[in-house]
This record gives structure tokens, sequence and C-alpha cells, in this order.
């Protein structure tokens, strides 16, 4: 069915007064039409109009098209920049029914990133592309400058990329300063001391090490690194642009599972109301149910999120939707909504892969599904990249101490070698990584100056 962007415009509007009509509240929207190759671009470039140059976007784009060409995968829909105003992407090989899908998805997508807490706290939407561009040109400046070049810039922003997730993981927590950590442990000393006849305490009550770096393990590896290293002000500048451009993406990245699914059940809740004509109304069901159809062996984000909330709203009515798309994130989301009866619904079990075969290890009955419900929740988001921290910064050889926070699941040592390669390259001297094995013993990776590893 052709359609003329006269018929979109007019849709658009029907669409924007039923999600007002609904519920939803966004930013304005603003819709681009692009063919399949720029969506592949876009697709490899985070959706940005701006983006600074790096070999991987170049590396995603050929290897997204091949594929694409092949046969052996598809394209989104659309893409969503979580921006003020809204931007969104629209493929113009999509049929007219699509069009309207993707929009109404949209549009639950831009009342998600304008309403959902962790987008509140971690992002300015006003500025999201004047950041991403301003990052852009920062970059190519230091390209272009002779007396730094592309290599030089490569080399800083192959080793950011490495580690860009080990920064402060807490969206909204204030952290304490130094010389207020400092003063806070006197203050628990000093109280001590004077309560050491009361309370419980040894006679001998050490004075804290008020000296150490960091006094306190330090989960955001990234600003320590910009900190504490030797680097030059235009390698902590790309170390800073990467950080702050893995900020704004955090929270989409913790709320995937809900953002996914609220964009799904908007559109599927406005498309019923918009009273298609027969032959659209047919493929609205075939599209929607595409959109959420189970995965075999893994998690369809789409429906995970449209059947918890569809669930939430015959429990306790629609308000309650809102408000939960307003304050949680998905380990939440799914901790207190994914419940027994969803969970033998979307017949979730738990599997592992092993040498020769592949074992089910619990299925969603009396108590497997709490199991269940409780590993998704614990390794969603952020929580499926293994946590660093800094332990220790020794003043003398300036040897750089990293610990992983083992929770049960062992590094992949092949890449944890690699990305400590990363780290010295950094840092410019000695780093370590103090890790735990599957039997519970501690091991030390070492990343020397030449850049070898020991272990032991």
């Amino acid at each position: 069915m052709s359609y003329s962007l006269r018929d979109i415009e007019e849709w658009n509007e029907k669409i924007e007064k039923k999600a007002k009509k609904y519920g939803l509240d966004f930013y304005n929207q603003e819709f681009e039409f692009i063919g399949f190759n720029e969506m592949i671009g876009y697709e490899a470039y985070v959706g940005m109009p701006s983006k600074y140059p790096h070999w991987s976007y170049g590396k995603a784009y050929e290897r997204n098209k091949m594929l694409y060409s092949l046969n052996l995968t598809g394209l989104p829909y659309e893409m969503v920049i979580n921006s003020d105003p809204c931007l969104a992407y629209l493929m113009k090989e999509n049929t007219l029914l699509l069009q309207i899908l993707t929009m109404a998805h949209v549009y639950g997508h831009n009342d998600f990133f304008k309403n959902n807490r962790l987008f509140k706290e971690a992002t300015n939407a006003k500025y999201t592309i004047e950041m991403f561009k301003l990052d852009a040109d920062i970059i190519r400046g230091y390209i272009n400058n002779p007396s730094i070049g592309y290599k030089q810039v490569e080399r800083i922003l192959d080793a950011a990329h490495a580690i860009r997730y080990q920064i402060g993981r807490v969206i909204g927590m204030k952290k304490l300063s130094d010389e207020e950590m400092k003063e806070s442990m006197i203050k628990d000393y000093e109280r001590k001391m004077d309560n050491r006849g009361v309370l419980d305490y040894n006679d001998e009550i050490p004075f804290p090490n008020i000296e150490k770096i960091p006094i306190e393990p330090e989960d955001d590896v990234v600003e320590f690194i910009i900190k504490y290293g030797k680097l030059k002000e235009w390698e902590k500048t790309i170390l800073k642009i990467v950080k702050r451009e893995t900020e704004y993406f955090i929270p989409q990245i913790e709320t995937k599972i809900m953002n996914e699914g609220w964009a799904s059940y908007s559109h599927y809740n406005i498309l019923k109301e918009l009273d298609l004509p027969q032959d659209l109304y047919f493929e609205f069901l075939k599209r929607h149910n595409d959109v959420i159809a189970p995965m075999v062996g893994g998690i369809n984000p789409y429906y995970i999120g449209f059947k918890i909330y569809e669930d939430i709203e015959k429990r306790y009515g629609k308000e309650k939707i809102f408000e939960i798309r307003e304050i949680e994130r998905d380990c939440s989301f799914l901790r207190r909504y994914l419940t027994k009866e969803l969970c033998e619904e979307l017949n979730l079990f738990q599997y592992n892969k092993r040498a020769f075969d592949t074992v089910i290890e619990e299925i969603s009955d009396e108590d497997g599904w709490k199991i269940i419900r409780d590993n998704l929740s614990y390794t969603c988001g952020m929580g499926n990249i293994p946590y660093i921290r800094v332990l220790d910064l020794n003043v003398k050889d300036y040897t750089l101490t990293l610990e992983h926070v083992f929770d049960g699941r062992e590094l992949e040592f092949s890449y944890a070698k690699e990305t400590l390669r990363y780290i010295q390259e950094l840092w410019g001297k000695q780093v370590k990584l103090i890790t735990t094995g599957i039997d519970k013993k501690e091991i030390t990776l070492t990343c020397n100056i030449d850049k070898k590893i020991t272990i032991y």
C-alpha cells in the first residue's frame, strides 16, 4: 500500500492525540525519514546525528550491512534518541502500518525518557544532541592536530572503550569528597574512643589510615585514572568524553526491559483506539505479535516487559503502571512484579551450556520460579558487566591494584588480560587485578610496563 508524507503527518496527528488521551507525557516529537543504508549507519553510530570517529563504528556498520544483505538479520523499525525535542528515525521502506505502529511505539519511548527517574537524574535531554556534537568536534580537532593525530587518538579511544562501563553505577547517588570522607572517618574514630568504656570495643582502636589512596574502594575506575593518572590533558579530555557519553546510555542499559515493554504496551493500546481500516488492523496484529514474540533460548525484552505491564494493570489498575514506569529499573521491576504465574505463562526456565550438552537447571515450578526471577533480576542491565573497583594506589612505585568483586561468576580470562593491558596503557605503570576463581581461591593478574601478563 503506497502512502505519502501527508498521510504520515495525518496519522501522526491522530497518534499524538491518542497518546495524550492514554496518559503519555512526552517531549515534542520529531521524525526523520531515512533509507535502510542510513538506518544501518545510525545503528552503528548509536543513532546520533554527530559522533566522533572510531574504527569500531565502521566495523559495526560493515557487519550489519553484510548480515542485512544476506537476509541474516533485519533492521530496527525505528531508532529513538533521548533528547528534547525527541528525535526518531523512520525507514522509508516500511509499510504504512509499520510507520503507524512505529510512531506509536516512539511516543511510548519518549514518555519513558521524560518520566523515568534514571533518565531524569542522569541525563539532560535538552542538550543531548549538542553534547554529542561538541564531543565529536573536540576529538576531530585532536585528530587534525599535527602534534597528536589519529593514531594517538585511536590509542586512547581503544583503551577508553575497553573500560567505559567501569564507572559509578548508582545513578543519582551523591559521593563524598576525599575531605568529607576523611572527616567522617575521624569523627567515627573519635566516637569509638569516647564510647569504648561503654561499648564492647577493644582497648586498642587504630587511627584510620586517611592517607590511603583511595580511602575506600573506588567504583569509578575511569574517574580514578583521570584524577591520579599521568595522562596529558587531551588524553584526559578523551576519557571524560567517553565517560559522559557512557553515563548517558546507562539508564537505557538499566531499563531495557521496562523501556521496550512500555513502548510496546503503549503502541498496542494506542493502535487499538485508532479505528484502523480492516487491512491495516490485520497487519497490526501480525506486526505486534512479531515484536513481542518469545525468543527461543533467550529473553525478548519487548515480550517480558509487555506481559509484566499487562499483568500489573489487570491486578492493580492503569495508574499503577504509570507509577512503576517512573520509579523502577529492570532489576527491581523483575524482582517485584515477575510472578510465579507469569513465569509459568512465559515458560521461563534456566539452562547451562556445557562441553557436550545443554542442561536445564531450573523450571518455573513451586521453588524454581524464584531462582529464575532472582537470576534475571540480578544479571540484567549493568549487573551483566563485571564489577571492578580500585583497591589501592602504591604511591612509591605507582602500582595500581584493582579488585573484581566476585559474585559467583568467574572472569573470562582472555578478555580480562586484554582489558588489563588497556588499563596499563592509560595508567603507564604496573597494574594488578585481584579476582576469585571458581574454586574460591584468590587469583592475581599483573600487567607490567612491557604489557606482559603474569597470573598467580
